[in-house]
């Protein structure tokens, strides 16, 4: 049926996927609202790689403008990856602010959880001082939104759950009456290590979390989903707050991971100290491109943080639908972008 883009949105399968998409989209709106948050439009072409992977889709006119090597916007531009760094400029004026728009990563990867093209709802809050209390705003993210769709799109969400997955409707009930947990890293690895599975990618100290690992993670909390906090410095991007904390050197990072998903929403507290940011800047190269990121830290700054949540992903664990690419309307991946 994705072969048919034109055509497939008349079936009922993705015609409820797409209402219940709307619903959502309009829950979000209407919880940020409700918690004081400002909405941002943040640019869909930037100059900034926020991320710093390097998975950019880079703009360019389609007719070269004079000569082949000047850029359009005289700097490289590319489709954004994250709106991140511009809600952090946003939250020196407005405290409490989100996005939620397209985001692009030119990844290539052809996994049931990847889009070239996908939303995401980020959001970005002043004076937090705590993961405690970001992690916070996310848990009653998913649980209002999720209980307003379950309210306003009963008939839809029934037929995801009768037809495409079974004993989704169970979990998911699961999931919104059981407070989430949380566990660090470092617990995570010790879990992990005496797991009596064999993991294709053995779980050590400073390694990045796999599917796989996740997948044994979720099971072993009973299928409630978990924070994962405190993350390795070596794992994470530049702009997340040192925790500090001796030879182990992690950050206040925390993802959440939900059952039949895996990761679905990723945060931080910012490195909000000038002199630390511009040493870590200094170490990676980067601080002549990320001064104005410095300015922020120098001209009044605060404790703050933020987190972004991938609304495909978030569409596939409340429906139980396997595969991110049905539930968008026209999914963008690997060598295959129709109509």
């Amino acid at each position: 049926m994705r072969q048919y883009p034109h055509l497939r949105c008349r079936t009922n399968v993705l015609s409820s996927i797409l209402r219940v998409r709307s619903e959502a989209t309009a829950a979000i709106h209407s919880f940020f609202k409700d918690s004081g948050f400002v909405h941002i439009h943040t640019p869909i072409i930037t100059s900034n790689d926020c991320e710093g992977a390097g998975e950019l889709f880079q703009v360019e006119p389609s007719s070269k403008i004079k000569l082949p090597e000047e850029n359009f916007f005289n700097v490289p531009a590319f489709l954004t990856v994250s709106g991140q760094l511009h809600l952090e400029v946003m939250s020196g004026a407005f405290t409490q602010v989100f996005t939620f728009g397209p985001t692009f990563r030119a990844e290539n990867s052809q996994t049931r959880r990847h889009l070239a093209e996908f939303y995401m709802v980020e959001a970005e809050i002043s004076f937090v001082k705590s993961l405690q209390d970001l992690m916070q705003v996310m848990e009653e993210l998913f649980k209002a939104t999720t209980v307003t769709v379950l309210s306003n799109c009963p008939e839809d969400v029934e037929l995801c759950h009768k037809f495409i997955a079974p004993g989704q409707k169970d979990r998911l009930e699961h999931m919104l009456k059981n407070n989430f947990l949380i566990i660090s890293y470092t617990e995570a690895v010790e879990i992990l290590k005496q797991a009596s599975q064999n993991f294709t990618f053995t779980p050590e100290w400073g390694i990045d979390l796999q599917t796989e690992h996740e997948k044994y993670l979720l099971k072993h909390c009973g299928n409630i989903p978990v924070f994962i906090i405190n993350y390795p410095l070596a794992l994470k991007p530049f702009y997340m707050r040192d925790n500090e904390d001796g030879p182990q050197h992690t950050v206040a990072a925390v993802d959440l991971l939900v059952p039949g998903v895996g990761e679905l929403f990723g945060g931080s507290l910012r490195e909000e100290r000038y002199h630390v940011l511009e040493q870590r800047l200094a170490r990676l190269g980067l601080k002549e491109a990320y001064q104005w990121y410095l300015d922020l830290r120098q001209f009044g700054s605060v404790p703050h943080g933020g987190f972004g949540m991938g609304f495909e992903r978030y569409l596939q664990c409340i429906l139980g639908v396997e595969n991110i690419k049905d539930v968008i309307p026209f999914p963008r991946f690997t060598h295959s972008c129709l109509l």
